[in-house]
């Protein structure tokens, strides 16, 4: 969810504005929400099939968190040069080749016979998402230059983003109820083939500079997340401290520093490190990661908890989630128009105290838990959400002297990316070596006797349970063991909002940089 109240290109009009301004407002406006609403549905369409694909493709709970996690690794990896591509080469071109890069990606995961092609997929869309996101808000910052006209579009496109979020689960729980896995992914060439066609009927060309692409910055940025990343994964299964994991670490951290030291002393850096000067920047880079942290990962252990622990079909587990998505787009709505009374401040650590409020409260509950005790935490966290996203991104703006407006709103835009792909790796290797870990005490605690015990242990461990009968004391273990997983997830967002709260109070500036 990358959402902004102001769009990163706010320079007075010149000519490539009056060339944008040949195409149809209200068209521009749909392709470009149709557009954000392509990338989150691949997010929450994909973490709704995962059962369903981990129990086809007998894929191991180590490798199931890598195709989420390959969507959104490319997405926080390249967004940044995205948008330098879309100054040099077009910001339209560049939109149609996002959208082109997910109608390929989603063909084949929807083609896929492993979960080695799912992943390659994925990593395909991943590099569309990255496209389409910064230039579609370029674009419409270059249609729309009334800065209150602006404002409204863009809370429209982050609208958009979150309505993504809320029909992915819907859309793949009713393809799935009859059809395989692999009809998921049609909804996304669908969508993109409509996404092109309306591009193309009113949305104009818009280059306003030929910016430099930094080659240097990419490839180093892209080895350090995608070190962590795997760090993070593969250290769930192996060990944190094992050389192959070892080797993954040093490697981030190398590559990280690199990294600052070449952006630096580059004359058109990917990102400006002299931003970070302003401590209010910094504090909101990481609530803008946080956001995403926690709405992606919470996101995933609730709908794997739904569709395992409680067996509910993706359907069903959907019309859940669109509570907790329902309210993130009500409530951010709003959220972009309240920080003209409130500042800053006041809705960050508002949101992110609830949000650590809500985490905690789900953390409580136990597997056999209704969802009429637990649809108004749903609620509590998206509105959380919703209250942290636009103002993140004013804040950041607010942050720096106006013309470093467009190179913060990029930051803004990585940090959400690098966050979500976090979230989505830590806390999912969290649940499966916590489940894993947890799993034997509670077969003992059910009498589960050996070799049962260890057979059960091996086939959690190789993700190929799903596909037989289990006795009830072997079901109730697994599921006791996957809510430890999934309650130790909430409880470390949980920590980890409230830690940002505190940041936020200390650090981020309240109004709009003065000079």
């Amino acid at each position: 969810m990358t959402t902004n109240t102001t769009a990163p290109t706010a320079a007075a009009p010149g000519p490539a504005t009056a060339r944008s301004l040949r195409g149809s407002r209200p068209v521009t406006l749909i392709a470009m929400c149709l557009g954000a609403m392509i990338t989150f549905l691949q997010i929450t369409a994909t973490v709704s099939a995962l059962t369903t694909i981990q129990r086809d493709l007998r894929v191991d709970p180590t490798t199931v968190i890598w195709i989420p996690s390959a969507y959104t690794l490319v997405v926080a990896s390249v967004v940044l040069s995205a948008a330098t591509l879309g100054n040099r080469y077009g910001r339209r071109r560049m939109f149609g080749a996002g959208i082109l890069a997910m109608i390929v990606g989603g063909a084949v995961v929807a083609g896929a016979p492993t979960v080695a092609w799912v992943i390659v997929g994925q990593l395909v869309a991943g590099l569309g998402g990255a496209l389409i996101l910064p230039n579609s808000l370029a674009i419409l910052g270059a249609t729309f230059t009334d800065p209150h006209r602006r404002t409204e579009v863009i809370t429209a496109w982050a609208a958009a983003s979150g309505i993504g979020l809320a029909i992915g689960p819907l859309i793949a729980g009713t393809l799935l109820k009859h059809y395989a896995w692999h009809s998921v992914y049609l909804s996304t060439i669908v969508l993109g083939v409509v996404t092109l066609v309306v591009a193309a009927i009113g949305v104009a060309e818009s280059r306003p500079s030929a910016g430099r692409l930094d080659v240097p910055g990419l490839l180093l940025g892209t080895v350090a997340i995608a070190a962590a990343v795997y760090a993070l994964i593969q250290g769930g299964k192996d060990g944190y401290t094992s050389p192959v994991v070892t080797v993954a670490w040093i490697a981030a951290a190398a590559a990280l520093v690199a990294f600052v030291l070449v952006e630096l002393h580059s004359d058109a850096p990917m990102l400006d490190m002299r931003l970070f000067r302003s401590a209010s920047f910094s504090a909101v880079m990481v609530v803008a990661a946080v956001s995403l942290f926690g709405f992606t990962g919470v996101a995933i252990l609730l709908v794997l908890f739904h569709e395992r622990v409680q067996a509910l079909s993706p359907l069903d587990t959907g019309w859940r989630m669109l509570v907790l998505f329902g309210a993130y787009v009500v409530v951010a709505f709003g959220a972009g128009r309240a920080i003209r009374r409130t500042g800053f401040k006041a809705p960050l650590t508002l949101g992110l105290v609830l949000g650590a409020v809500a985490s905690f409260g789900l953390a409580a509950q136990g597997p056999t838990a209704s969802f009429g005790h637990r649809w108004a935490l749903f609620a509590l966290f998206g509105a959380a959400g919703g209250l942290v996203v636009a103002p993140a991104t004013a804040a950041a703006l607010a942050s720096v002297a106006p013309a470093q407006a467009g190179m913060a709103s990029g930051a803004v835009n990585a940090a959400r990316q690098v966050g979500s792909v976090l979230g989505t790796s830590l806390l999912g290797t969290l649940l499966t070596t916590t489940m894993l870990a947890d799993l034997p005490d509670r077969l003992a605690a059910h009498q589960v006797a050996e070799p049962t015990r260890g057979a059960v242990q091996a086939a959690v461990a190789a993700g190929v349970t799903g596909d037989q009968p289990l006795p009830d004391p072997v079901r109730a273990a697994i599921a006791e063991a996957m809510t430890s997983g999934v309650q130790a997830g909430l409880r470390i967002n949980g920590i980890v909002f409230l830690v940002t709260a505190v940041l936020t109070l200390a650090l981020v500036r309240n109004r709009p940089h003065q000079h």
